[in-house]
């Protein structure tokens, strides 16, 4: 529709409207508006004069907009939620669906050491067949968690028009933990005929161990990350500007 509705969708996404609810309203709008049109071009107006009429009769943006604002039933608990306790829906959440992605990660590791790699001291070795598949799925997992992870905070932010601050700080963790995050397999050395027979271990830890390195690497790996997880806004961006 015309500029003066991409107006009115800006205001009620920023006033709490879900957005489904207001492509509902912007359809019903629609429909309105091309018969308010059709009519008037009928009468004898020009397009451009029966285009201007049918935004008349419509009604104006502040009655349009107040006409859905008040009434609660329509707002977004998700939004609110976002304004009420930001700190848990852009730092609690993503930290915890991150932990979610790489245990199940790790799981895949372990699993698939005991399964296709028994005899193996470490699982990081060359597989293939059903053996490159499973371990793929779960090296997949660990390195897109927390550009998903980015994507769906840069996603919800640009679709409920909420503040940049607390989904910027959401980011930004996400992609350090991203970078400093670090697998570690080990086996219990029981030994026979030259065979590790003990159990895996495999646990996840933060990349401190060496400062330096820590210091030198990851901050272009977090950036990776971050620069990564702004493509959907940068695209939302670009597509609404």
């Amino acid at each position: 529709m015309a500029s003066p509705f991409n107006q009115l969708r800006e205001r009620l996404l920023r006033a709490g409207v879900a957005p489904r609810h207001v492509r509902r309203y912007f359809n019903e709008l629609a429909d309105h508006f091309n018969d308010l049109r059709a009519e008037e071009e009928r009468a004898g107006r020009s397009p451009a004069e029966a285009e201007s009429a049918a935004f008349v009769r419509l009604g104006g943006m502040d009655d349009l907009a107040n006409a859905m604002i008040a009434q609660r039933q329509f707002q977004s608990p998700f939004r609110f939620f976002c304004v009420l306790a930001p700190w848990a829906a852009f730092g609690l959440a993503p930290v915890l669906l991150l932990a979610l992605g790489y245990l199940v990660a790790c799981s895949i590791l372990a699993s698939g050491w005991t399964i296709f790699l028994n005899g193996s001291p470490t699982p990081f070795v060359k597989v293939s067949g059903a053996a490159e598949v499973y371990f793929g799925i779960g090296r997949s997992l660990y390195f897109a968690s927390p550009v998903l992870i980015g994507w769906a905070i840069a996603l919800t932010a640009a679709r409920h028009r909420l503040k940049a601050l607390w989904p910027t700080v959401g980011l930004v963790v996400i992609a350090c933990i991203g970078a400093a995050a670090q697998v570690h397999a080990t086996r219990t050395a029981a030994v026979s005929s030259g065979i590790p027979l003990g159990p895996t271990h495999v646990t996840l830890a933060l990349n401190a161990g060496n400062v330096t390195k820590f210091i030198a690497i990851s901050p272009y790996h977090a950036a990776a990350i971050l620069a990564l997880t702004l493509l959907p806004w940068l695209v939302w961006k670009l597509r609404s500007g």
